[in-house]
């Protein structure tokens, strides 16, 4: 079932962006925290599998607290979320359209949930890497996460 939620994360993702606006390049969002998940290389092994390949740089902050401001992109309907993705760029933005790739995109399980917003939100909680095919869901996660200011 989880696998199910982000791919059609990606494809509902790719017909909103679509259909609304042009990356704006003053949108992105950059830090020195984002360049830690950015680190992560992927490698395609022959069963297909799309497997992260994690930089030093980011396997020191492992099973450690880490805080990250991102955009919050739903990956169930509702006014609030407790599981969701944090990107570079908001959900408004082409992600697909290939004018500026795939923004880098992770997991983030809050204690409670938030309401949605379409500003940017800072977040801090437990950095996990996890082995697994990120065709199917993000391989890095902020885990008991808290909303701060």
């Amino acid at each position: 079932m989880k696998h199910l939620y982000f791919v059609c994360f990606l494809l509902f993702g790719s017909t909103v962006g679509a259909q609304t606006q042009k990356h704006n390049v003053n949108d992105q969002l950059r830090s020195l925290n984002w360049d830690v998940i950015g680190s992560v290389k992927f490698e395609l092994t022959e069963k297909n599998e799309l497997l992260p390949l994690f930089s030093e740089s980011i396997k020191r902050f492992d099973n450690r607290e880490f805080d990250l401001t991102g955009y919050l992109i739903p990956i169930k309907s509702g006014q609030k979320q407790q599981k969701f993705l944090l990107a570079t760029l908001p959900i408004n933005q082409c992600y697909f359209c290939g004018q500026n790739g795939v923004p880098v995109m992770i997991m983030i399980e809050m204690e409670s949930a938030v309401p949605y917003s379409e500003k940017p939100i800072r977040v801090k909680g437990i950095l996990k890497l996890e082995q697994k095919d990120a065709s199917y869901a993000p391989p890095i996660t902020i885990k008991n996460a808290k909303i701060i200011n």
